[in-house]
């Protein structure tokens, strides 16, 4: 990649961070690894100016491949083929290094902090489109677009539950199911145990998060359904494993286990 050529045809130019490494661990021929998962982000902070010069600061230890602007403005900041910065301490399906095996793109949005603003339009579009040619050129699987709170339950909420998750599925890119709709029934919540909640741990753990399977339904089990919530129940994000959220993950389960069979 040079400064005039990003890599994805979707990005206007690169803006170049120099938080970046190589991609860890490198495979038997010597060659760095493919990324095979997109992690979705949003910036957090109130000026989107702002939050790409730090991106871009070397004294911030983070960055992201790409950065979207509100008016859908793309810019590249480090190669795809390079370890960016973006994950920190998560966990995905039994894998650490989240950075080491994914591209991360960060969103312009003030998020939670600032009252969680819808995504405009344009900025949607042009995450789709540049979302659609990674999975396509690095053949990243559907299963494997995630939010930056599903590999960090708890630490992360972003890009939040306003992220239209439906319609980038419906474009091609990621996972989606219809939820179950919202009503009465057994629920599990945090200070249970035993083995439903067990078994409950176990599809959490099958579906890809790193979640014990003790039968306890602690704090950090309830930053995992919270986090499931965010992405493929968006309606009610409570952290409780309600009827709504448990049918939910089993038919989500389902889909992906056959995904992965296909």
């Amino acid at each position: 990649m040079s400064a005039a050529s990003p890599d994805s045809r979707f990005a206007a130019k690169v803006f170049p961070s120099p938080n970046h490494g190589e991609r860890k661990p490198v495979a038997d021929d010597g060659s760095a690894r493919r990324p095979d998962m997109l992690i979705l982000h949003y910036t957090g902070m109130p000026d989107a100016g702002a939050a790409l010069q730090w991106l871009c600061n070397p004294a911030s230890q983070v960055s992201s491949h790409y950065f979207i602007f509100e008016n859908g403005h793309t810019l590249q900041l480090v190669p795809e083929i390079r370890r960016a910065w973006h994950a920190g301490a998560s966990n995905w399906a039994g894998e650490t290094d989240i950075n080491s095996c994914s591209i991360g793109i960060e969103i312009a949005n003030p998020g939670h902090p600032g009252g969680l603003p819808d995504f405009p339009p344009d900025q949607i579009a042009a995450t789709l489109n540049l979302c659609r040619d990674i999975c396509g050129r690095w053949s990243i699987p559907p299963e494997r677009v995630l939010a930056h709170s599903d590999i960090a339950p708890g630490r992360k909420i972003d890009p939040g539950e306003k992220f239209p998750w439906r319609r980038f599925a419906e474009g091609g890119v990621g996972l989606w199911i219809e939820p179950a709709p919202i009503r009465g029934g057994r629920f599990f919540a945090k200070g249970e145990s035993g083995q439903p909640v067990e078994a409950l741990q176990a599809m959490f753990a099958m579906l890809g998060y790193g979640c014990a399977v003790d039968g306890v339904f602690d704090e950090k089990l309830e930053a995992v359904v919270a986090a499931f919530q965010r992405h493929w129940r968006q309606e009610k994000v409570d952290g409780v494993a309600d009827a709504s959220t448990i049918t939910t993950l089993r038919d989500l389960v389902a889909a992906t286990q056959g995904a992965r069979t296909a």
